[in-house]
């Protein structure tokens, strides 16, 4: 594909990758509400279609990684080859852990179904086996969204580099990434609490993914005219 193509698909793909997201996100908080687990459970039991929507949103989460990776490598290749295949690297190990929110759903409408015919030591099984499924899907969140801060830094430093995107663009993509590989592990470990600190630690992610997808829809990518970083130099004498 072009470079035009690969950057209009990479925009589409910022865009598409947010709203299933939040889409999936919202559709499963609603269909596990509840304090305890076995309140949550009920309420999954109590909202399968919610459910069975969230798991395809949790699919749809796997291939947007995969794709959008493929798409920002063919934009970036060209200035660092390894940098980016790294970064590329870094957008497929996101997608493996993307799967598992949604073996962990499917899995937890499994139990949920379970526990209103089974016997009592059953049913305390099933709430132990649920309340480790939903920490499993906060612990892919944390494992996941580290690997993709750093995908993303590199990707940025790489669109700076070439200077394909506005320069200001390109860095506030790298502080918001950086941020985030800070912050995310953190938070998985507890030391950083609160959804508001959640909230202004991905604000700026947010805003450089918006910006950059409009971007790229639009104005699309300046082409690099200096030659690729790994490439050697007596191959650009040769050409």
């Amino acid at each position: 594909m072009t470079r035009t193509t690969n950057a209009r698909l990479a925009g589409f793909m910022f865009l598409f990758y947010i709203a299933t997201g939040i889409a999936g996100m919202i559709l499963f908080d609603q269909a596990s509400k509840g304090e305890e687990v076995t309140a949550r459970l009920a309420s999954i039991a109590a909202h399968t279609p919610q459910m069975g929507l969230s798991f395809m949103f949790a699919l749809l989460a796997i291939f947007n990684a995969l794709i959008l990776g493929l798409a920002l490598y063919a934009l970036t290749r060209d200035e660092d080859s390894d940098l980016a295949l790294l970064a590329l690297t870094c957008r497929l190990v996101e997608g493996a852990v993307n799967a598992v929110p949604a073996i962990a759903i499917l899995a937890l409408l499994s139990v949920a179904m379970g526990p209103a015919t089974a016997a009592a030591p059953d049913v305390a099984a099933a709430k132990a086996i649920g309340a480790l499924l939903l920490k499993v899907q906060g612990w892919s969140v944390t494992v996941g969204a580290t690997v993709f801060a750093v995908g993303s830094t590199l990707y940025s430093y790489l669109f700076l580099q070439a200077r394909s995107v506005p320069t200001w663009l390109a860095r506030l993509g790298i502080l918001s990434s950086v941020l985030l590989v800070v912050t995310v592990p953190l938070a998985g470990l507890g030391l950083i609490k609160g959804a508001m600190a959640g909230f202004f630690t991905w604000l700026p992610m947010l805003v450089f993914e918006l910006t950059l997808a409009l971007w790229l829809l639009i104005k699309g990518v300046r082409p690099t005219s200096r030659p690729s970083r790994t490439r050697p130099l007596t191959e650009e004498v040769a050409t």
